[in-house]
């Protein structure tokens, strides 16, 4: 491994912890909403004091260089949380993880003009603001549902070859499965689906777990593992299998980009999302040439770190090393990236990947094959499957929103003709909202000031 050991920051993405059991549609990929569990809110209070220990620990390896450890200074850590599919367990997690990563101190306090000090409460609790990322107004969390082109990526795969081969040869399973599925659907397609309800019996259900045969939660995850990954995955670097990871790496590398400049003080940002993205990055990144047992779904509470180091003198460059742990019962390991051997230098890792990822919703849409008016309706914010109960005003008012989204695309359209300068809100927006510095020279010297 190359002689890098000056840890400028990182960039953590987190997958949530256990909870309750979750339905995702084989084809739009939408999940039914779930509850965080006590066992999950422990992993990812247990990665956040993992994350501690490595990065904000003076006496690690991996200790971000000046980074405030004890009393969080929020100019240094952003955390962006995806709150579409499967609902609070990632919000939850993140507040977990952060819980572990800047633990309560008791000089989280302040002195009154009184002269009395007010400590703050549960002795000291340290309060991180986190940004939620929802995919009504921001894509690059979950890119994968109302789009169009996934859908039919995930039609595709399942009507492939080799998904049918899988398919047959699975059948004995699902038929000894039949007692212990209450009532699923039985088949590949629905292999997550069926995973996951077993796995939650398994973790949450006593008498489930004593009655269920050694190896059929093997076989379930195994054939899990090989549908999601054919979901979540595409032979070409910006193919739309990838786009789960293709949106989130806006925000990754407009991240290192902060932390590799001098003047801007963010050295820690944490992710925090489902499994979808870690799987389409090992593709997109070609983790899998070197690492192929990573082809699988991440146990909760998973972590990849991107860590940015810089070169001694003479050589200036900054570099990336890559680490995954899956789930909370295993230390990192460093993985590697485009066949890479050791740290890969920064500027070849954006300049490898710039051409396939997505930055922006208008971008997102275009991959997705959303027509204008769908852009535009989620630009208005139109709820999807909304109803009043009786079908002549559901019919009133579709045909009147239709309207609306009619006349928003016309006016729009005529807006940008005349004043090329304006820039469409929604559709036009970047998808990495990580907040950004600029410097304004004052009087009294410089200060950050953030936009």
């Amino acid at each position: 491994m190359a002689a890098h050991h000056d840890v400028l920051g990182a960039v953590i993405l987190a997958r949530n912890g256990d909870r309750t059991e979750c339905f995702q549609h084989p084809i739009t990929q939408k999940a039914s909403a779930t509850q965080s569990t006590p066992l999950g809110e422990v992993q990812a209070h247990q990665l956040g004091q993992y994350l501690r220990k490595l990065y904000l620990d003076a006496d690690s390896s991996s200790y971000i260089r000046g980074i405030h450890s004890d009393l969080v200074d929020l100019s240094e850590v952003a955390v962006r949380v995806k709150v579409g599919g499967e609902g609070a367990p990632v919000f939850d997690s993140a507040t977990a993880l952060l819980q572990g990563l800047f633990p309560p101190n008791p000089a989280h306090r302040i002195t009154l003009a009184n002269e009395s000090t007010i400590v703050a409460p549960l002795n000291g609790y340290q309060y991180i603001p986190v940004e939620t990322v929802e995919p009504s107004n921001d894509r690059s969390l979950e890119p994968w549902t109302d789009c169009p082109a996934f859908e039919k990526h995930a039609q595709k795969v399942h009507n492939s070859d080799e998904f049918k081969e899988v398919a047959k040869k699975a059948q004995p399973f699902f038929h000894a499965l039949k007692d212990f599925a209450f009532g699923k659907e039985l088949s590949l397609e629905n292999a997550y689906n069926v995973w996951d309800f077993v796995s939650s019996g398994l973790i949450h259900n006593k008498t489930y777990a004593h009655r269920l045969p050694p190896t059929f939660i093997e076989q379930a995850r195994g054939l899990a593992d090989f549908r999601e990954n054919a979901i979540y995955s595409d032979p070409a670097m910006g193919g739309i299998g990838n786009i789960a990871s293709r949106t989130g790496l806006s925000s990754i590398l407009k991240a290192l980009q902060r932390i590799a400049f001098n003047g801007d003080p963010l050295q820690l940002m944490v992710i925090e999302t489902t499994y979808q993205p870690f799987i389409s990055f090992f593709h997109q990144a070609e983790v899998i040439k070197s690492h192929p047992e990573l082809q699988a779904i991440p146990d909760f509470g998973s972590a990849i770190a991107i860590e940015l180091r810089r070169a001694p003198p003479p050589d200036a460059r900054d570099f990336l090393r890559f680490k995954f742990r899956n789930g909370t019962s295993e230390d990192f390991r460093t993985i590697h990236v485009f066949k890479h051997r050791e740290d890969i230098p920064l500027t070849e890792f954006i300049y490898r990947l710039e051409n396939s990822v997505i930055n922006s919703n208008r971008e997102w849409a275009q991959a997705c094959s959303v027509s204008s008016a769908s852009t535009a309706a989620a630009v208005l914010g139109l709820p999807e499957g909304a109803t009043t109960g009786s079908t002549v005003a559901d019919a009133s008012i579709g045909v009147f929103l239709a309207l609306v989204t009619m006349l928003f695309v016309f006016f729009a359209a005529r807006v940008v003709r005349r004043r090329r300068a304006v820039r469409l809100a929604g559709p036009e927006d970047n998808l990495s909202a990580v907040p950004t510095e600029i410097v304004v020279q004052g009087r009294d010297g410089k200060a950050p000031v953030r936009y």
